[in-house]
């Protein structure tokens, strides 16, 4: 559940697609008259070009023709209400948030193409839990950049957290296995494992993502207990093809998408859910080291 402040932020960083759509639905749904099959068209329209996906469209748009057809829903108003009601049901059973090891360390594995804002989504699940009492390590396997390097140590400097790291140029795999050891010996709650930016469509890159996988649970079994995938919320229906190409190479346990204040089309997380099945636990809204969290933990 969301509470307090960050209820209002994840407020403020759906406010683009609340008032985009919000107004193209109303401009529609004329209050004081009848719906017709016309204005169920232009829903349909206005669902697609707010990224919910071809997919979540049909079954919302399918159904509600059907219960205008039976006159369930004959005014504007009950449009909104059906709408909200499936899109609910479509999201299904909010999760928990990150799923916890039965014992520390918990390893989270962190991966998304560069820019997505991924090390910036690290910094700020670091501060969501640390300022929970978690004790949190940073590891920085993405040693392709030494930019990237020194970008997560800033972060963990800024927040008070330790962080494992080599050269650049090191192998990741054996960053993220000391880093496994330090969480185990420094009695860790969280281990956040930063992976290098790449595309979805290097092959060789994204192999890397399966061995620092394999080298994380020959560590420590069980682990990682969280693969997610940082997205960036602006990209639109390319986000999927990202989604796949990863899930993939490590199979995914959860999204972050970020840059939510940047899109007016919010629907990307419904078509993420829908296309994927995979819940899209944190949404990052706003440049401060701020965790929107769609579910508290």
């Amino acid at each position: 559940m969301i509470f307090g402040r960050a209820f209002e932020k994840i407020k403020q960083g759906l406010a683009k697609t609340r008032e985009s759509f919000g107004k193209a639905i109303h401009a529609v749904l004329t209050i004081g008259r009848k719906l017709s099959i016309e204005d169920i068209d232009r829903i349909e329209e206005l669902l697609l070009s707010a990224d919910i996906g071809v997919e979540a469209t049909s079954r919302l748009i399918e159904g509600l023709k059907r219960d205008y057809k039976d006159k369930k829903v004959e005014k504007p108003d009950q449009v909104l209400d059906y709408l909200k009601a499936e899109l609910k049901r479509q999201l299904g059973a909010a999760p928990p948030g990150l799923t916890f090891a039965p014992s520390p360390p918990t390893v989270v594995m962190i991966a998304g193409v560069n820019g997505t804002g991924k090390t910036t989504s690290i910094a700020k699940l670091t501060r969501h839990f640390a300022s929970r009492d978690r004790r949190v390590l940073l590891a920085a396997s993405d040693t392709f950049r030494a930019a990237a390097i020194e970008q997560l140590a800033a972060w963990s400097q800024r927040l008070g957290v330790d962080i494992v790291h080599h050269r650049a140029g090191a192998d990741p795999s054996a960053v993220a296995y000391d880093a496994v050891d330090a969480a185990v010996s420094r009695k860790a709650d969280l281990l956040f494992v930063d992976t290098a930016g790449r595309l979805h469509t290097k092959v060789n890159l994204m192999k890397e993502l399966t061995k620092i996988r394999t080298v994380i649970g020959k560590k420590l079994p069980g682990a990682p207990h969280e693969t997610l995938l940082v997205l960036d919320a602006t990209v639109g229906q390319n986000a999927i093809a990202q989604a796949k190409a990863f899930h993939e190479a490590a199979p995914l346990t959860g999204i972050v998408l970020a840059k939510m204040d940047g899109t007016a089309r919010g629907g990307i997380v419904v078509a993420i859910h829908q296309t994927l099945g995979l819940p899209v636990k944190y949404l990052g809204v706003g440049e401060k080291a701020f965790v929107g969290a769609l579910f508290a933990s």
